[in-house]
């Protein structure tokens, strides 16, 4: 692939951004309202920052690092410039509690992956690499057991591309596990809810779901 963009420029676009420019798998393009105030802060790899629309329009590769609470809303609106594209998911859709912390799932029954392929009905979406802390997402070697990662999609061209942006980024292809249509996004976001638990036993430290087989 000639680029990547990244919506988004929090610690998970970031991280990502970094991760991709550093192994040199394709230009990065990293998405933002304010692109010439984010330019001035950046202390990472070269990548191009640009504003939502714009960087969109130089890759068929998206990623929405964006936060998954307001992501329907924010994607719909961009959905003329996400036609054709292939939008990678990586967030869930949460509420928040009063220490900031996912809450409850803010779609039951469904998932931001879901809404957002009923959304843009022309943009293929697939769900990835939201089980996990983001420090894994590029460096799954570096956790003691072997983390997996889910892909869910309905669009198996689009999924195609995906697992091998996964490949990019460290992960081994037996690690990856296929779940099927973008239904199946419902059971990797209802893991979100766990987080919470988890970084209160554990700490802040990178951890991911693994499946023993």
């Amino acid at each position: 692939m000639n680029s990547i963009t990244i919506l988004g420029s929090g610690r998970v676009g970031s991280a990502l951004a970094t991760a991709l420019a550093e192994k040199g798998v394709a230009d990065v393009v990293v998405g933002v309202r304010s692109p010439d105030s984010v330019r001035a802060t950046w202390s990472g790899p070269a990548v191009t920052f640009l504003d939502v629309s714009a960087a969109i329009g130089r890759s068929d590769l998206i990623v929405n690092a964006t936060p998954g609470d307001t992501s329907l809303e924010r994607l719909t609106a961009l959905k003329t410039e996400l036609v054709g594209k292939t939008l990678v998911d990586i967030s869930n859709a949460t509420t928040r509690s009063n220490d900031g912390m996912p809450g409850g799932l803010l779609y039951p029954g469904s998932s931001l992956g879901e809404r957002l392929q009923a959304a843009l009905p022309r943009t293929a979406v697939v769900k990835t690499l939201n089980t996990m802390l983001f420090t894994v997402m590029t460096a799954p070697a570096a956790l003691s057991s072997p983390p997996t990662v889910f892909v869910s999609g309905d669009d198996s061209a689009a999924k195609v591309q995906v697992i091998e942006l996964l490949a990019d980024l460290g992960w081994d292809a037996q690690r990856i596990i296929d779940l099927g249509d973008i239904e199946t996004a419902r059971g990797t976001e209802a893991l979100a809810v766990l987080v919470p638990s988890l970084l209160k036993t554990l700490g802040f430290i990178p951890f991911a779901i693994s499946i023993a087989r």
